[in-house]
């Protein structure tokens, strides 16, 4: 995938927007030759696999200026990377276990001129702050992933959304979700993207007053 094929998902771009989405695989390859954050096969495939799969949650909401997310297990930057260039009146905090990852973050962040975006070296249990939404890409299974940041949302939002959790997930979830206890939301990424990639890809909403 090209960045032309992804600008056409997202044609409303500023050209800043479009320059720091152009700068993505070069910073990346740089960064994955010092630090291995991304799989080998994955950076030759990064629009499609990372970039907008992230972007799959610019497709089912909007985040508003002045909202505050958080992206737990953020990797290399994804899920929050590309939201906060989508979002530039948003707030990204992205938080991982994995040191070397959120030097990366932070590297990548810097050089693009994102001046809404944190990262730290933390578990999402030792955040403490509130947000409006918890932004995450299949870190764990929902029942395990949900009590990790419970407690941790805004009691309002004025968007299309109340607070909760956006959490990209692929295959079959029926069991999970029912093990999970939680009510939930299911969006289908084939209905946004064709590319075969995105056939069993999703982005499942839970509620922070789940």
């Amino acid at each position: 995938m090209t960045s032309e094929q992804l600008f056409k998902y997202f044609p409303n771009l500023t050209p800043l927007q479009r320059q720091q989405f152009e700068q993505l695989p070069q910073l990346y390859n740089f960064w994955n030759n010092q630090i291995n954050v991304i799989s080998r096969k994955d950076i030759d495939e990064l629009y499609e696999r990372h970039v907008l799969h992230s972007l799959g949650i610019a497709k089912i909401i909007s985040f508003l200026p002045g909202e505050k997310v958080l992206d737990v297990g953020t990797g290399g930057g994804f899920p929050g990377i590309p939201l906060a260039i989508l979002f530039p009146d948003a707030d990204f905090y992205l938080v991982d276990s994995i040191g070397k990852k959120i030097k990366v973050v932070q590297e990548v962040a810097a050089t693009l001129g994102l001046k809404n975006v944190r990262a730290a070296n933390l578990r999402a249990e030792q955040v403490d702050e509130k947000f409006d939404y918890v932004i995450s890409r299949a870190v764990t299974r929902l029942g395990e992933f949900y009590p990790w940041v419970k407690g941790k949302f805004t009691k309002s939002t004025k968007n299309t959304f109340p607070s909760g959790i956006l959490y990209l997930k692929g295959g079959d979830l029926e069991q999970e979700i029912a093990e999970s206890g939680l009510k939930v939301q299911q969006f289908y990424l084939k209905d946004h993207f064709t590319e075969a990639f995105f056939e069993t890809k999703q982005v499942v909403f839970v509620s922070s007053k789940s």
